[in-house]
C-alpha cells in the first residue's frame, strides 16, 4: 500500500545529511583549497627561484663593470638590455640610485620609472628583496627581484629589477582550482546519490512503520506491517507486528468477556428491577420498606444502564453495532427526551431548559433510538458532572445542511488537557463522579455512524457544551 501521508521525518534526513554529507562537503572543499594553495605556492617559489637565480648571476656579471667609470656602466647596462634573450616574458630594468630608470629590456621608451617599495629597501638593505603585488602603472599583478648594484668604494649606485606578469601563472592556478572543484563536484554528487538511496531505504520502511504504528495506536488493533527487509528495521517491524497481534487478541479477548458478563447480567438484574416494581405495588408496605425498594429500584436501573452501555461498546469493538434508518422528526425526539428527563432532574433539584424556535427543522435519515441514546447519555453526563450549576440548556436547530443540537451544563467545565481524551473509551478524568468512562465513546461511534460529529468544549462563562451536529441527507 502506498504511503500517501507525509511522516515527520525530516529531522532524521536533515541529521544524515549534516552529518555525513556535510562533513564530506567539508573535508572535500578543504582538500580543494589546500591542492590548489599548495600548486600556488610551488609555482610562486619557482617563479621567485627564478627571479632570484637571474638576479644573482646578472649581478655577478656586472661585477667587473661596477669599477669602471659611471658612464661606461650605464653604457654596459643598455647593452645588455638590448641583446636579454628573455625579453618576452621577463623585463630587465637597471634602475640609478635616485630610482630613474636608466634601462630596460623593453627599450627606450619602457614607461615611467618604476615605485615599487622593494626598489628603495634593496638600496638600504643591499639585500636581494622581491616583490609581489599590483603594478602602479599598469594595475597588473607581477613579481619583481630587485638586486642592489655596489660600486668599488661601497656606494650603492643602482639597482637591477627583474620583473615578471603573474597572469599566465594566475590562470594556470585558476585551472589547477577549477579542475578540483569539478573533481570535488563528481565525488559529492556520487555521495548525493549513494546517499540519498540509502536514505531513502531506511526512510522510507521507517515512514511506513510510522504509519501503521500510528493505526495502531489509534486502535487498529491487529494491522500488520509488510517489510521485505532482515535487517534492525525488519526486526523492528516484526516487533510491532507481534505487539499488535498481541493486543488484538487481548482486546478480543476482553470484549468477549465484557459481552458474556453483561449478558449474564441482564437476567439477574431483569428480576431485581420486576420484582421491586411488584413489591412496591403493595399498599400495606411500611415507609421504610417502601424507600429501600426504591434505592434497590435506581440502582438496579443504574446497572442495567452500564450492561446496556456495555454491550454497546462490545457490539462498537467487534463492528455488530447496526443502526435502524428510517425518515425521523427529530425535533420532536429531542423535544421527548428533553421533557422526559427533565422531570428526572427535577427530583435532583436541577432544572433543565428547553430553548424553543421557530426554526423549520426538516426530517433526518437516522435511527430514533440510538440518537435518543446519544441525547440521554450527553444530558445523564451533563447531571452528573455539571449538576452542581444546577441548570442545563438544550437547544436544537437547523443550520444549512446540518442539524444541531446543543445541551449545555453550568458546573466546573472540563480540564483543557481532558478535552481530547473524553471521547476515548474507559476515560473519565479527574471527574469523581460514578460510570465507566464508555458511554461518551459510544455516542460518539453512533454520531459518527450518521455522518455526523460530536464536540465537546467549555462553555464561556463556565459549564460544558456538547454540539451533535446531523447531516439533513446521507
Amino acid at each position: 500500500m502506498e504511503i500517501t501521508k507525509k511522516v515527520n521525518l525530516g529531522g532524521l534526513k536533515k541529521r544524515w545529511l549534516l552529518n555525513t554529507v556535510g562533513v564530506v562537503f567539508i573535508l572535500g572543499l578543504v582538500c580543494v583549497l589546500a591542492v590548489t594553495a599548495t600548486f600556488a605556492t610551488s609555482y610562486y617559489s619557482n617563479m621567485e627561484a627564478d627571479l632570484n637565480n637571474r638576479a644573482s648571476t646578472t649581478t655577478d656579471f656586472f661585477a667587473d663593470y661596477v669599477g669602471q667609470g659611471y658612464n661606461e656602466f650605464y653604457r654596459s647596462c643598455i647593452t645588455y638590455a638590448k641583446t636579454f634573450e628573455d625579453k618576452d616574458k621577463i623585463e630587465l630594468q637597471f634602475i640609478n640610485k635616485n630610482g630613474v630608470l636608466v634601462a630596460s629590456s623593453y627599450g627606450q621608451w619602457a614607461g615611467d620609472s618604476p615605485s615599487t617599495p622593494e626598489i628603495q629597501k634593496a638600496m638600504s638593505t643591499r639585500c636581494v628583496e622581491p616583490y609581489l603585488g599590483k603594478d602602479p602603472q599598469t594595475g597588473e599583478r607581477v613579481l619583481a627581484m630587485s638586486t642592489p648594484m655596489i660600486y668599488s668604494n661601497g656606494e650603492v649606485i643602482g639597482v637591477l629589477r627583474f620583473i615578471s606578469s603573474t597572469h599566465l601563472l594566475d590562470l594556470q592556478i585558476a585551472l589547477i582550482a577549477l579542475v578540483c572543484f569539478l573533481v570535488f563536484a563528481v565525488v559529492l554528487a556520487v555521495v548525493l546519490l549513494s546517499s540519498g538511496y540509502y536514505i531513502r531505504s531506511i526512510l522510507v520502511p521507517v515512514a511506513e512503520i510510522t504509519e501503521k504504528a500510528k493505526r495502531i495506536s489509534g486502535g487498529s488493533y491487529g494491522t500488520q506491517i509488510q517489510t521485505r527487509y532482515h535487517d534492525e528495521i525488519g526486526e523492528l517491524a516484526e516487533t510491532i507486528n507481534e505487539m499488535s497481534a498481541k493486543i488484538s487478541q487481548n482486546e478480543k479477548m476482553q470484549a468477549e468477556f465484557i459481552s458474556q458478563l453483561s449478558h449474564e447480567l441482564r437476567t439477574p438484574l431483569t428480576v431485581i428491577n420486576g420484582w421491586s416494581e411488584t413489591l412496591m405495588a403493595d399498599e400495606n408496605m411500611d415507609s421504610d420498606t417502601r424507600q429501600g425498594l426504591k434505592i434497590i429500584s435506581s440502582e438496579a436501573k443504574r446497572l442495567t444502564e452500564m450492561v446496556m452501555d456495555l454491550l454497546d461498546f462490545t457490539r462498537m469493538q467487534d463492528g455488530r453495532m447496526t443502526l435502524t434508518v428510517e425518515p425521523t422528526d427529530l425535533r420532536s425526539e429531542f423535544e421527548d427526551t428533553v421533557f422526559m428527563y427533565g422531570s428526572r432532574l427535577s427530583q435532583d433539584g436541577i432544572q433543565l431548559i428547553y430553548e424553543e424556535n421557530d426554526e423549520d427543522i426538516p426530517e433526518i435519515s437516522c435511527d430514533p433510538q440510538r440518537l435518543r441514546q446519544v441525547f440521554l447519555n450527553i444530558l445523564d453526563n451533563a447531571a452528573k458532572h455539571g449538576g452542581e450549576g444546577k441548570r442545563i440548556e438544550a437547544s436544537i436547530s437547523c443550520d444549512g445542511d446540518w442539524v444541531i443540537v446543543r445541551i449545555r451544563d453550568y458546573g466546573p467545565g472540563i480540564p483543557e488537557d481532558e478535552i481530547p481524551l473524553v471521547k476515548k473509551k474507559f476515560y473519565k478524568g479527574s471527574s469523581k463522579a460514578r460510570g465507566t468512562g464508555i458511554g461518551l465513546a459510544v455516542c460518539d461511534e453512533i454520531v459518527e455512524m450518521h455522518g455526523g460529529t460530536l464536540t465537546l468544549e467549555n462553555a464561556p462563562g463556565g459549564g460544558t457544551l456538547v454540539t451533535v451536529r446531523l447531516p439533513v441527507s446521507q
